[in-house]
């Protein structure tokens, strides 16, 4: 199968300073497949060299189809309106902007607004809807939920579930790991300018082994705990409540979350 995305070998330096050290991936067709990385790992300057905005010293890249960026942080000039800005980047792409889209992320709605008076989250909506003008086969986006409400991302999210649906390829970038957990197929974790970890949310979790969170409320208090061995732990902590005569009100017992493994990751990979 021909990937949508290919990546090899990528390395970029800024002077004496190693970035990134030789990056390898492939994303698939019709794939939403998430970039993580904690702050200083590389992640934008691997995104900007994938999306053409920035050079890079050695390696290929090779992206089959054409594609539609929304940045972490843009701008568009004060006194333009939303629908202005839609059909001027609907003229340079020679296509019309998709009314359905449009709908979906409420651009009709902000009228005659000028942009200088949108919100965080109106900007964001807009940014995606500017990105999707000239249909593009592979999609980035950079933090798309930033600077919205529940109800705006609960929205968004379902667009990106629909955009999937319709054969877009993806690559989000986001801090957000309940995000990446909900919408994507695979991940990459970039750490110190290499790959730390290419798979599925279920292939970190047997990477690093299954963990549990234990939240215990007692007469004594409440008590967390955190283990690998969920058997052992509730064994040992309901022995001690019976010796101690301790009255237990609530028991809850939840997997390791995504977050939980990917800072357990980018932790060992430096430790190590």
């Amino acid at each position: 199968m021909k990937h949508a995305l290919e990546v090899c070998g990528l390395k970029k330096s800024y002077g004496s300073r190693r970035v990134l050290k030789g990056l390898d991936f492939q994303v698939r067709p019709g794939e939403i497949f998430a970039l993580l990385g904690a702050n200083g790992a590389g992640k934008t300057t691997a995104l900007e060299c994938i999306e053409g905005l920035r050079s890079y010293d050695a390696g290929h890249i090779t992206r089959h189809g054409s594609t539609g960026v929304q940045l972490q942080s843009s701008s568009l000039p004060d006194h333009i309106r939303p629908m202005e800005a839609v059909r001027l980047f609907a003229a340079w792409n020679r296509t019309g902007p998709s009314p359905s889209i449009l709908e979906a992320l409420g651009i009709p709605a902000l009228g005659k607004k000028q942009y200088r008076h949108l919100s965080t989250g109106q900007k964001r909506r807009l940014h995606l809807a500017l990105a999707l003008t000239g249909d593009p086969d592979i999609l980035f986006l950079d933090e798309p939920t930033a600077g919205l409400d529940v109800e705006g991302r609960a929205n968004l999210h379902e667009l990106i579930r629909r955009l999937k649906r319709g054969g877009k390829t993806i690559l989000l970038a986001s801090h957000d790991m309940n995000e990446v957990e909900a919408l994507c197929d695979r991940m990459a974790i970039l750490k110190d300018g290499i790959l730390a970890f290419t798979g599925t949310a279920a292939d970190l979790s047997e990477k690093l082994g299954r963990r549990y969170n234990i939240s215990i409320r007692t007469s004594a208090g409440t008590e967390q705990l955190e283990t690998s061995d969920i058997l052992e732990t509730l064994t040992a902590v309901l022995e001690r409540c019976r010796k101690t005569g301790t009255v237990i009100s609530d028991l809850h017992v939840d997997r390791g979350s995504l977050e939980q493994h990917f800072m357990q990751i980018a932790k060992e990979e430096t430790n190590s």
